[in-house]
C-alpha cells in the first residue's frame, strides 16, 4: 500500500553533489555538535556522528574528546538546539493538478526552511484527488470535502475500510465532522464578514458524528486490530472525551491537532480577514486552553500542519466573506516556531516538541528509521534557535507559494530555524538560503523504511 510522500534529499548526498555541484557540505561523514541535543534519553550537550546519511553515534560532551575523529568534518552549532527533523503527517501540496495553489517544489522548499524533513501529502485538492485506489482508503471525510472527486464517507464505509486496513496494520485517518445545514436561522443578523457567523455553520455538534458512530458500533470499531487516527481535532469537549474514553479502554486510537487551533481563537479574528478561515474552524479561547491542557497531559498525541493553501483570489480577501471564501491555513514553514511561541506560556519543553512533531508522527506513518536522534536512525535533523525572535512580515523569506494568505503574517515568533539536514544532504542554512534542490519520490511503507 502506498502513501504519497514529498521527501527532501532522497538521492544520496554524493549523487546530488555530482548532479548539482552546489552543496556546501561535501562530506558523507561528519559530526554536528551543540550544547542542546534532544535525544530519546533527554537533553544532552554533545555531538552527533553521521555517516552515509545514518546516525552512527551520539556522544555526550565529556566523551567527545575520547572519540577518534581524524579529519572528519565537525559543525559546531554552539547553543542552538539539535532536534530530529519534523515529520508532518498531514499537508496539502495540491500536486498534481493544482500546482498553482502550491505544488511540490514550493511546498517542500517551505518544509525544508521550517525544519520539516518528511511530508505526508494528503491528496485532497490534487487533480485527481487520489494517486491510487489504496490511498483512497487511508483517509475519509465524514462531511463534504469541498472537492467533488473526494466524496464524504459514512459509518458503513468506515467499517469496510477498517476491516481491510487492520489486516495491513495501517491506520484509517478520519476527518470527523458531520454535514450541517449552512443556513443560519437564529433570529439574529449574521454578517458574512464576521468569523462568528461562519462558526455558527459548523458548531461543535458537527463533531458529534464521531461520538455517535463510536457509541453505536463499539463492537467492531476497534476490532481485529483496527487503528483509527483523528485528524486536526479542533474540539476539546465531547470529541476529546470520547477519544480519552477509547484510549482508557485500550483501543488503538490516536489524534492530532494543529498549531492554528493552539494559536488563535474565534474572538480575536478580525472582521473580514478570511486568511483565518479553515475547516474545522478555530473555536473560542476557552476551548483553546483546553486543547493546550490536553496536549500537556498527553491526551492529544501529535501535531500536524494541515497546510492547506489556495490561490489568493479564492480567499476573497477583498470581500471578506467567510461563508464563501476557501478554507485553509497556510503555515508549513512556520509550524515549529508557532508551536514554540504559543506553547512557552504553558511550559512546553524541547522534548515535548520533538515528541509531538517527530517521534509520534513517524510511528504513525510506520517510518521507524526516522523521528529521533539515535544510533541507526536516518540523519534527518533540524537545528534551531528557540530564543531568537523574528517578525513575520512580507519581506521575510517565505517559500510557500502564496505568503499573502497566511494567517501568521504580522506575528512575532520565537524559534529561528538555522539548518536542515536530510540524511547526508545539507539542504538549508540560515533559513533563507536553500542549498540543495528538493527531490520527490513515492515511498513504499514497509518495515525498515
Amino acid at each position: 500500500m502506498l502513501l504519497y510522500f514529498g521527501l527532501m534529499g532522497t538521492k544520496s548526498g554524493k549523487a546530488l553533489r555530482k548532479e548539482t555541484q552546489c552543496s556546501l557540505l561535501p562530506h558523507d561523514h561528519y559530526w554536528i555538535s551543540s550544547k542542546r541535543i534532544v535525544t530519546p534519553d533527554g537533553l544532552i550537550s554533545g555531538s552527533v556522528e553521521v555517516n552515509g546519511g545514518v546516525i552512527v553515534s551520539v556522544v555526550k560532551e565529556e566523551d567527545w574528546y575520547k572519540k577518534q575523529r581524524g579529519r572528519v568534518k565537525v559543525i559546531d552549532y554552539g547553543e542552538a538546539v539539535i532536534m530530529p527533523g519534523l515529520v508532518d503527517v498531514h499537508a496539502h501540496l495540491d500536486d498534481p493538478g493544482r500546482s498553482d495553489w502550491e505544488g511540490f517544489p514550493s511546498g517542500t522548499k517551505a518544509a525544508a526552511a521550517g525544519g520539516i524533513t518528511t511530508l505526508i501529502d494528503m491528496p485532497l485538492n490534487s487533480d485527481p484527488s487520489t494517486v491510487s485506489p489504496e490511498t483512497l482508503k487511508l483517509k475519509s471525510f465524514m462531511c463534504p470535502s469541498g472537492i467533488n472527486d473526494f466524496p464524504m464517507t459514512n459509518i458503513t464505509h468506515i467499517k469496510e475500510g477498517l476491516s481491510v486496513l487492520a489486516k495491513y496494520k495501517r491506520p484509517l485517518l478520519v476527518h470527523a465532522e458531520v454535514e450541517m445545514d449552512s443556513e443560519i436561522d437564529d433570529g439574529t443578523h449574521n454578517d458574512p464578514r464576521s468569523y462568528l457567523t461562519y462558526l455558527k455553520t459548523r458548531p461543535t455538534s458537527c463533531n458529534q458524528k464521531l461520538v455517535i458512530g463510536y457509541q453505536e458500533h463499539k463492537d467492531w470499531w476497534f476490532s481485529e486490530g483496527a487503528h483509527v487516527h483523528i485528524v486536526h481535532l479542533p474540539d476539546a469537549t465531547s470529541s476529546l472525551d470520547l477519544i480519552k474514553e477509547a484510549k482508557g479502554k485500550g483501543d488503538n486510537v490516536t489524534v492530532e491537532t494543529c498549531p492554528h487551533y493552539l494559536a488563535f481563537s474565534a474572538e480575536e479574528i478580525p472582521e473580514g480577514d478570511t486568511r483565518f478561515k479553515c475547516s474545522p474552524p478555530m473555536r473560542h479561547a476557552a476551548n483553546r486552553e483546553k486543547l493546550w491542557e490536553a496536549m500537556m497531559e498527553g491526551d492529544i498525541d501529535m501535531l500536524s500542519s494541515d497546510h492547506s493553501p489556495t490561490k489568493p483570489k479564492l480567499k476573497l480577501l477583498s470581500d471578506g466573506n467567510f461563508l464563501k471564501a476557501w478554507g485553509g491555513i497556510s503555515s508549513l514553514q512556520f509550524v515549529l516556531p508557532v508551536t514554540w511561541s504559543y506553547g512557552r506560556k504553558y511550559g512546553v519543553t524541547l522534548e515535548q516538541v520533538a515528541s509531538w512533531w517527530s517521534d509520534r508522527p513517524s510511528k504513525l506513518a510506520g517510518l521507524h528509521s526516522k523521528g529521533a536522534i539515535a544510533v541507526g536512525k536516518h540523519a534527518d535533523i533540524v537545528v534551531w534557535e528557540p530564543e531568537v525572535e523574528f517578525d513575520l512580515e512580507e519581506d521575510h523569506p517565505i517559500h510557500f507559494k502564496h505568503p499573502s494568505i497566511s494567517a501568521y503574517l504580522g506575528r512575532k515568533l520565537s524559534g529561528k530555524v538555522v539548518s536542515t539536514f536530510v540524511r547526508e544532504t545539507w539542504c538549508l542554512e540560515k533559513a533563507n538560503m536553500l542549498l540543495m534542490p528538493v527531490y520527490l519520490c513515492h515511498l513504499r511503507l514497509k518495515k525498515g523504511l
